[in-house]
């Protein structure tokens, strides 16, 4: 009786994980199609084959539907990162390895970015998924970050140093897949992974010098 109720379980938890899976399946083509202010739950379920209550019995909503799907987009970035630098001993290696996954990533992950970017739905007015969520999803990205953020440090940067290069990091790659994927890059006649290969053998290189100088 207790294997046939332990199998009952496990067949009911299987349901709902495909169903669940299936309600963020739907959810992410319809935040890439109308964005966090342009999506509704109703939309949602339609997408998935649901009743706008069958949504509600795992997400309260629409809000802890993107976080959910932005949160596996950084999973699967941080993947990307940490799959790079695996084995990878010394420092410079690991920061130019670490810079250019995130970049690939973005860069063959277009939407990816764009969900991201859910902060500037709407133009420069900042959005947010609520104070818990964006403060989980920032430690995600950081989490993502890291690795170059570590590397920086021990080619002799300081702490704060290092946060400051890992910020520019980010920075830099967001600009330049932004001119890459609106094709503004176009008028440069400029390539944007040479770009981001230049900025990052910058970096090193003044991270090397301020190490040799101490």
């Amino acid at each position: 009786m207790a294997l046939t109720r332990t199998s009952k379980g496990r067949r009911t938890q299987t349901v709902a994980d495909l169903k669940r899976g299936m309600i963020l399946d739907a959810a992410r083509q319809v935040f890439e199609r109308d964005g966090l202010d342009g999506a509704s739950l109703r939309a949602i379920a339609a997408e998935a084959g649901y009743t706008p209550a069958a949504l509600y019995f795992h997400f309260d909503s629409k809000e802890a539907l993107y976080a959910e799907v932005l949160g596996q987009s950084l999973t699967a970035l941080r993947g990307e990162v940490d799959r790079a630098i695996e084995n990878v001993a010394y420092p410079k290696d690991r920061f130019r390895k670490a810079a250019l996954a995130f970049f690939d990533f973005y860069a063959a992950n277009p939407r990816d970015l764009d969900l991201g970017f859910y902060l500037f739905r709407g133009g420069l007015r900042p959005h947010g998924l609520g104070r818990e969520r964006d403060k989980q999803l920032n430690e995600e990205l950081e989490a993502a970050l890291s690795p170059i953020r570590e590397a920086a440090q021990s080619m002799g940067a300081d702490i704060d140093l290092a946060r400051l290069i890992m910020a520019d990091t980010f920075a830099h790659a967001s600009g330049v897949l932004l001119l890459a994927h609106t094709q503004r890059l176009r008028m440069f006649d400029a390539q944007a992974r040479s770009l981001m290969e230049r900025y990052v053998d910058v970096q090193i290189g003044q991270l090397a010098k301020g190490s040799a100088g101490k």
